[in-house]
């Protein structure tokens, strides 16, 4: 069966059958009171396009329906592609070119679908009966008989007896009270939208239980197949923070047909409201599942509060162990599964060779790019081994910019020898551990791509970006790479896509690039309608939409999502077990342990040392890091019976901050860069600072809790630890060295020295 397309039928008969798009159109119908046993199948018919009202609100449900609607309907559902072509000759005498179903009835009778009776009529405007109904429906489907018990005592002997058993024994047509089917009656169009509703559903149902995409994609409308290729986030609905399933997001999940969707913190208050969020998302989300992904790199990204809090790509570089590394990957995954999401954003394969960057920084495992190949691949393992799939980022390469892709559009002038040797590998080693999602960067590549469009923001030529890029993606990624997984988009709400094109244009040029699914469209309402309109109008190929849909059902598949019987009571039940359990807080400890790095010491391996009494200045621009950093000292040191203080570094008042550590026997100078480019950061107090301690031979500790590029830009640091995060574990362990209670054994994974 061929994909679905929705179109106008040019014949209207009597007030009975109306155009599919003005039916899609209509609020609910307003005569259905009568028939509640029939209004779900009636308004999913409608909403797929194959039945319609009178255009007034009304679907007449008792109606009857004639031989030639009830091949309408399904000439609709099964050859819509045909009814753009025509449909030939009908072959009947009594249906004559000026019928207004001649079309219809010429390409049912072309695929064998309806046949006529012996004297060569068709008999097109005569009520069909329910014996016919069963009939035309076993034919068209051709059904086989199922395994239900099948006794209606009115049709053993009638002519229609096969496809009735057939149509019985599978429960898609029932009896009456009296234990008879009357398979001479007429059928109404209520009784008709019923026996085809549940004929569509069982035939998906079936498609899904014997894995066979290709023909459940035949059963899935236009809106369906792109609605699959879409995947906004829900972080508010009409300004509200959306935490529950609001009626907003059951009518977008409901009417753009969504595929998935992407949580942020905002959406989680603690991981039993989360659960349940998921799971009702699930429940509103039809017989195809959802997508429910969130950025969960560790470190700086992290969104689940009361999880385990891993230190972060960048801690992992420093440790540089796989095996630990697959561990966490192990663990995040096993962690957000139990909470009912199933794509991490994550890991993170860029390359930070560019100490400026100001968006990827200690997010990546380091610049060294079989480092980075060899982590990325282990924790693409870890995500696996728990069920979740790992989306790796930012294909081809984000490490080596200056400009965050969220406020502008980046360009990487490499050339390709460079991008292979570098930016590539890590993707490369991916592919090879058969990834199976890779998120785009937007960011241009003139080595592959060199195309100048002109940018919707201010007329100028500016680069295509790797999203919107067919060299890009279908030239390098899938063909020269040889990548065959499902490709998603990073954000369509960042400024290097959304300031340069239109809405409608960057979507549909994405999909023809060769994405399967955009993430985070500014408008999905639009999106989706953009989409529907491009395939229906051919500027979009059925065949790329249906290529992508199919990865994206087979990745749902492959990772177990069509299996929704756990219940919610058990999910939640299941939490405390999981989320931050005592193993999985003890490999958050071993990172954050074997990652501290020493920057600087006197004696070549260590920092200097916090002694017994020491008066200690914790020294930091961010007051509230400094009160975490007193409170972590305080418990850390025991019986040291060390004075604490906290001095808040204002900017440009270095001095002032510095004559409240005159009396300091030690002093913690904290740093944090990140979100900014190092050099042009405010490195002058932190400098002026550390000259003081230096002249008053201080003990002190440079404490690195960003980027760790401090010695790129200050001088004569005689003593400085890097712990690769501001969070709890990173500082506790550097706190614990800080005490001769840990040795720094970590390796800057970073080349930490000044560019030209």
């Amino acid at each position: 069966m061929k994909l679905k397309m929705i179109t106008i039928l040019n014949a209207v008969l009597g007030s009975m059958l109306i155009s599919v798009e003005i039916a899609a159109a209509e609020q609910p119908f307003s005569d259905l009171q009568s028939v509640k046993w029939a209004e779900d199948s009636i308004n999913y018919m409608a909403k797929r396009g194959t039945v319609a009202g009178s255009g007034n609100g009304q679907f007449m449900p008792e109606r009857h329906v004639t031989r030639a609607q009830a091949v309408t309907f399904l000439v609709r559902e099964l050859y819509p592609q045909q009814l753009q072509a025509g449909g030939g000759a009908s072959g009947y005498s009594d249906v004559p070119t000026t019928h207004p179903f001649y079309r219809e009835i010429a390409i049912a009778a072309k695929n064998g679908l309806a046949s006529g009776l012996p004297d060569g009529t068709f008999q097109p405007d005569t009520a069909m009966s329910r014996a016919e109904t069963a009939a035309f429906l076993t034919r068209a489907y051709s059904l086989a008989v199922g395994k239900q018990s099948a006794s209606l005592k009115d049709t053993a002997d009638h002519w229609a007896a096969a496809p009735i058993r057939i149509m019985s024994s599978n429960g898609l047509i029932g009896g009456y009270t009296d234990g008879t089917y009357r398979p001479d009656q007429p059928v109404t169009r209520a009784e008709f939208s019923v026996f085809l509703a549940r004929v569509i559903r069982f035939e998906r149902e079936a498609a899904i239980q014997a894995q066979d995409w290709d023909k459940l994609i035949s059963y899935m409308t236009v809106s369906e197949q792109v609605g699959q290729m879409l995947m906004p986030d829900i972080r508010q609905w009409k300004g509200q923070v959306t935490t529950t399933v609001n009626e907003g997001l059951k009518r977008s999940i409901h009417d753009q047909d969504l595929g998935g969707l992407i949580l942020f913190d905002k959406n989680i208050v603690d991981v039993r409201q989360v659960t349940t969020l998921t799971h009702q998302l699930q429940m509103e989300a039809g017989d195809i599942p959802l997508f429910l992904g969130i950025d969960q790199e560790g470190g700086v990204v992290k969104r689940i509060p009361g999880g385990t809090n891993l230190p972060g790509q960048m801690a992992l570089g420093a440790a540089g162990d796989t095996v630990l590394t697959e561990a966490a990957g192990r663990l995040t995954g096993e962690e957000l599964r139990a909470l009912g999401l199933n794509i991490n954003f994550a890991p993170v394969l860029d390359i930070n060779s560019n100490p400026d960057n100001p968006i990827i920084g200690m997010r990546s495992f380091g610049s060294d790019a079989e480092l980075v190949s060899q982590l990325g691949a282990a924790t693409i393992k870890g995500l696996r081994q728990s069920g979740v799939i790992a989306a790796v980022k930012h294909f081809p390469g984000h490490g080596d910019t200056s400009v965050d892709s969220h406020l502008g559009l980046p360009v990487l002038t490499h050339d390709r020898e460079r991008l292979d040797a570098v930016e590539l590998k890590p993707f490369r080693a991916a592919i090879e551990n058969e990834v199976e999602m890779i998120m785009t960067a937007h960011i241009a590549f003139p080595a592959v791509d060199n195309e100048q469009v002109i940018s919707l923001k201010d007329g100028s030529s500016v680069p295509i970006p790797a999203t919107l890029s067919q060299k890009v993606l279908k030239g390098l990624l899938r063909e020269q790479l040889g990548y065959k997984g499902v490709i998603i988009s990073d954000a369509f709400t960042m400024n290097a896509i959304s300031e340069h094109f239109g809405e409608h244009q960057a979507v549909e040029r994405a999909i023809a690039a060769g994405v399967d699914v955009i993430l985070m469209p500014q408008d999905p309402a639009a999106a989706h309608q953009s989409l529907v309109q491009a395939v229906n109008s051919g500027k979009l190929p059925v065949e790329t939409i249906h290529d992508s849909v199919k990865r994206i059902l087979e990745l749902k598949s492959k990772y177990g999502l069509f299996d929704r019987s756990d219940s919610l009571a058990n999910k939640l039940a299941s939490l405390n077990d999981v989320i931050g359990s005592k193993e999985h807080r003890a490999v958050e400890r071993e990172i954050a342990e074997r990652a501290v790095t020493v920057l600087a010491s006197r004696d070549g391996k260590h920092p200097d040392q916090i002694h017994q009494g020491d008066r200690v200045v914790i020294a930091t621009a961010d007051k509230d890091q400094a009160e975490r950093l007193k409170r972590q000292l305080i418990q850390a040191s025991g019986s040291l019976s060390l004075k604490t203080e906290i001095v808040v570094i204002s900017q440009g008042k270095a001095t002032e901050a510095f004559q409240a550590m005159e009396q300091a026997d030690y002093v913690i100078l904290a740093s944090y860069q990140f979100r900014n480019v190092a050099s042009q950061f405010g490195w002058t107090d932190v400098q002026t600072i550390i000259d003081k301690l230096n002249k008053q031979s201080k003990r002190y500790a440079l404490l690195s809790l960003g980027n760790p590029y401090e010695m790129i830009h200050l001088q004569n640091v005689r003593s400085g630890l890097a712990v690769y995060g501001k969070q709890e574990p990173n500082t506790s362990a550097g706190i614990q060295v800080l005490l001769g209670q840990l040795e720094a054994g970590g390796r800057l994974p970073v080349t930490a020295v000044r560019r030209k």
